[in-house]
């Protein structure tokens, strides 16, 4: 699962990451799904390099070009979960004062951004 550290990290956007990219091309996160799991599989990977006994000068370039895709995908989720948690006190208020309909229409929407999450 993606920690809310992970998400609330800065305020890169995604096309900042995407401007700062001189020599390494990136893969895409066009959508959340996609952002989430690149994230993921690229946080696995620079962990993969990190478990090994010496880093070599190549290992921490490896870990480099690494990090421009998790730029791109961390921007990605900071663009698209930056309102979840003022969504979330939405639902938290609807529910506090029992406004059955106006519940539902909140909790659809912010489930519907954070099922992505859940992994």
């Amino acid at each position: 699962m993606v920690t809310a550290t992970a998400i609330i990290l800065g305020g890169l956007t995604q096309a900042d990451a995407e401007e700062g990219m001189s020599h390494y091309e990136a893969q895409p996160s066009e959508t959340l799904a996609e952002a989430v799991e690149n994230f993921v599989t690229y946080n696995d990977k620079v962990q993969d390099v990190l478990a090994r006994d010496d880093l070599s000068v190549a290992d921490m370039e490896e870990i480099h070009q690494l990090t421009y895709t998790l730029e791109i995908a961390l921007a990605k989720i900071n663009e698209e979960l930056g309102a979840l948690p003022v969504v979330l006190e939405e639902v938290h208020l609807a529910s506090e004062g029992d406004d059955t309909a106006g519940l539902r229409t909140v909790a659809e929407a912010y489930l519907e951004k954070a099922e992505v999450l859940d992994r």
